[in-house]
């Protein structure tokens, strides 16, 4: 069972920045994929965007240009840097690690998640 460890969320104006942390220890976050997934209150989760092993990073198209996912391999924490926030990124925030394909097919099948972080953003 993998352990997750959001935090950081929190109450921001539009066009405000938030620093979302997910802490995974037992795991070497540079071996495999980490990244983020939102759920809004009536909606489906959706995918944020991933860092690869390469570092690499992928986004949805809703938040390029404004998010940024960066880890410390040492500390085993994965960032979500979220720069001009609008009200439509309110939602919980979770993060996962695994292979890519865990992230592209939409997170189902990942077998543990975290307990997530609220992030709300008022227009």
């Amino acid at each position: 069972q993998v352990q997750l460890v959001e935090s950081g969320g929190g109450v921001v104006p539009a066009g405000g920045s938030l620093r979302l942390s997910c802490e995974v220890p037992g795991i070497i976050i540079s071996m495999t994929t980490a990244g983020w997934f939102r759920q809004a209150p009536g909606k489906q989760r959706e995918l944020v965007g991933y860092i690869r092993s390469s570092g690499i990073t992928e986004y949805a198209d809703s938040v390029k240009g404004r998010f940024t996912i960066s880890r410390d391999n040492a500390a085993r924490t994965v960032y979500l840097q979220m720069n001009d926030l609008k009200p439509e990124d309110t939602a919980t925030y979770y993060c996962n690690v695994g292979s890519v394909s865990l992230f592209r097919s939409g997170g189902g099948n990942f077998r543990s998640w975290g307990q997530g972080t609220q992030v709300t953003i008022s227009s």
